[in-house]
């Protein structure tokens, strides 16, 4: 996508994927109508709550998975796996151990990660990466254009000393980490609640992480391409009991959406469009589909279950790098200094 316009072979490529997105989610769309309606007071369909997406399946499926479905003895053995390796990050001492000065303590310890304790499940059935389309489970990076994009970022990584507003938005505590706000909303380390809040004509989707609030405007037209929110653009509608959001007009300086668990980039001229449906008291089936010619060779698509929690949402404490911003510059210019 160039400027907003499909050419005819991208044209191509979008009737063709979307049809078969269709079909590989088709089972869902049948089953998903008959289920229960739950109503908010002005007639709405329900999506009002506190949901998590916190899962151990990453975006893209793990070269050790060769499918997107896998048998319940595989998902606990990744489960155990997954604990397995979080008790090592912790880093722990023996008892009787002494303390090596030298050694790395590491970042956060697992007192601070909520990632998830297992494999999220569709339909009965663990599943083994969130990318449902292609088939394989991998994003369908354009190699020419996604080279050329990260070695120009490789470039102005020099320049992010220089000045406060040149360092990254998720270390200056602008929006979350990676694209837990979203669009598309990713699972990440730790901080994976949402709330979901509707009144008539607009629905928020509010982040834990920094508190990323995405208000969604309910048949509305979007915003001039000039205007670009940091977490784009969105606007909503209502097919049957599914709320249907498309968001475009991507914030230049939210471009790279790296995590954890997801890796990948959003361009100013992607279109996103996401599907939200309850689909029991307790779960909401999220699913959404990428469009951004710009960076991939296809259309790509995924889902996840976002599963309701009895809890609630703290405020989110995300100001040490900026504390520390002050210190990070000053150690700069001492080392321009030297030079």
């Amino acid at each position: 996508m160039a400027n907003g316009v499909l050419n005819n072979k991208n044209f191509y490529y979008v009737v063709r994927t979307l049809v078969a997105v269709l079909i590989l989610f088709s089972n869902y769309i049948f089953s998903i109508e008959n289920r229960e309606v739950y109503k908010t007071w002005f007639g709405d369909p329900d999506l009002q709550g506190i949901w998590t997406n916190a899962t151990l399946t990453t975006l893209e499926r793990p070269d050790h998975f060769k499918k997107l479905i896998v048998s319940e003895d595989e998902a606990k053995a990744a489960a155990r796996r997954a604990a397995s390796e979080s008790y090592a990050y912790d880093n722990q001492l023996e008892v009787g151990e002494e303390i090596d000065n030298a050694r790395d303590p590491g970042g956060y310890n697992t007192a601070w990660m909520d990632p998830g304790v297992e494999l999220f499940k569709l339909n009965g059935e663990y599943r083994t990466s969130i990318v449902a389309f292609p088939k394989n489970g991998r994003i369908p990076w354009d190699r020419t254009k996604a080279t050329k994009f990260f070695n120009q970022r490789r470039k102005n990584r020099s320049k992010r000393r220089d000045h406060p507003e040149l360092r990254g938005v998720g270390e200056r505590c602008v929006v979350g980490f990676g694209s837990s706000g979203g669009p598309p909303m990713m699972n990440v380390l730790y901080n994976n609640f949402y709330q979901i809040v509707q009144s008539p004509g607009y629905v928020m989707i509010m982040a834990e992480m920094v508190h990323d609030a995405r208000v969604i405007r309910l048949k509305g037209e979007h915003l001039p391409k000039i205007m670009k929110p940091w977490l784009g653009d969105s606007i909503g509608h209502w097919e049957g009991n599914t709320l249907v959001v498309e968001t475009t007009n991507f914030n230049p300086q939210h471009i790279f959406r790296g995590g954890l668990r997801h890796f990948f980039a959003i361009t100013e001229e992607a279109k996103i469009t996401e599907r939200l449906t309850r689909i029991s008291n307790d779960q909401i089936l999220y699913r959404f589909f990428v469009e951004d010619f710009d960076m991939y060779s296809n259309v790509w698509a995924g889902e996840m279950p976002f599963r309701a929690v009895d809890d609630k949402i703290y405020e989110y404490a995300c100001h040490e790098g900026n504390y520390a911003m002050a210190n990070i510059l000053a150690g700069a210019r001492e080392e321009d200094r030297r030079k």
